[in-house]
């Protein structure tokens, strides 16, 4: 029998199915007392592992060689880390007649974040765009955002993320700078290793962010702040989101074209500008938020799976302007690839 498979313009990440699970058990069964403490050590740890492997992945002459295309670059970089906040600082005209604080503290937060790697090179692949510019320019955006990001947050929303504390700047370099510089000086060791166990490192890496997600949201739980969330709310927060990601893909693909740059480019700039990672988001949350991680991490989540259906079916028609016959099978194995994204070791 024949099994039955989602549409592939309609990408349901099964990994964002993971996620919401893992705050179903959080709210069935939230960490507290010693349990919370142990948890939220494991969590640090996690973190810390993550972007130890992320700085041992990333390859730094792949990155410098790319730099000969720095003008796309420079407007991926642009809509990325100057663009998007100042649309989220914009949104706060929003509080409190449509958004709460914190939903809002979110929505800035999810600005704030780099561009996904994987996902980028899926689309613009199926769109029939530059592949190895969407390839540089995500891993400059995931460069960047390591070090932009957390003091972006700590800038643009003061308290909510702990500010210009001595103590916000400690837990930065501690648990996000320090293991991803390790992590690059230790790559020429564990390149090999990193490129033979990919798959495995790769379900350390999702198990880790679920990890911080039931962290995260069992102190929400424990805390109350669950109740200042409505249904309607909620509703908000996704027109919001819908209206943000709308206005990115508008921008980057025209905006890219006033710039003079051509078709393949335009599908890089838009695909590699238009989107946020979920994987580099959760940890960096953990971090900077503490107990009021959970809220801030929701406007991402739903953002992150709002991206892959809207740019699976963008992609999908920007590849038929071109080929009109293409196949079903290879916009599924695409999305695929989109949904599940691999670590790359090079």
């Amino acid at each position: 029998m024949r099994r039955p498979h989602l549409p592939s313009w309609l990408p349901l990440d099964p990994y964002v199915l993971a996620l919401l699970g893992t705050v179903g058990l959080a709210a069935l069964l939230p960490a507290r007392g010693q349990a919370a403490g142990v948890a939220q050590g494991a969590t640090t740890a996690a973190v810390a592992l993550l972007f130890f492997l992320y700085g041992a992945r990333l390859s730094t002459r792949e990155a410098f060689d790319g730099l000969r295309h720095w003008r796309l670059h420079l407007t991926v970089l642009a809509c990325t880390f100057v663009l998007f906040p100042l649309l989220g600082l914009a949104a706060r005209a929003l509080v409190p007649s449509v958004l709460t604080p914190p939903l809002h503290s979110g929505l800035l937060f999810l600005c704030l974040v780099p561009s996904t790697i994987q996902s980028s090179i899926a689309f613009t692949s199926l769109a029939r765009g530059n592949v190895p510019a969407a390839i540089c320019a995500g891993s400059f955006s995931s460069l960047a955002g390591i070090f932009l990001t957390p003091l972006l947050a700590a800038a643009l929303l003061g308290n909510n993320a702990g500010g210009f504390s001595l103590d916000s700047l400690r837990k930065i370099a501690l648990h996000l700078l320090l293991p991803f510089v390790l992590g690059q000086l230790m790559r020429p060791r564990l390149g090999g290793f990193l490129l033979r166990n990919k798959k495995v490192l790769g379900r350390v890496d999702r198990g880790s962010i679920l990890l911080v997600v039931y962290t995260a949201f069992s102190a929400g739980m424990v805390a109350g702040i669950w109740h200042q969330v409505s249904a309607l709310r909620l509703g908000a927060l996704m027109a919001v989101e819908a209206v943000l990601l709308t206005v990115m893909l508008l921008v980057t693909w025209y905006g890219a074209k006033r710039l003079g740059f051509g078709r393949e480019d335009r599908i890089a700039i838009q695909f590699a500008g238009s989107k946020k990672s979920l994987a580099a988001g959760l940890p960096m949350a953990g971090v900077l938020f503490g107990a009021h991680a959970s809220l801030a991490v929701l406007p991402l989540m739903l953002f992150h799976q709002m991206q892959l259906m809207v740019c699976a079916v963008l992609a999908r028609r920007r590849a038929r302007d071109l080929d009109p016959e293409l196949p079903a099978e290879r916009v599924a194995e695409v999305s695929r690839q989109a949904r599940h994204p691999a670590p790359r070791a090079r």
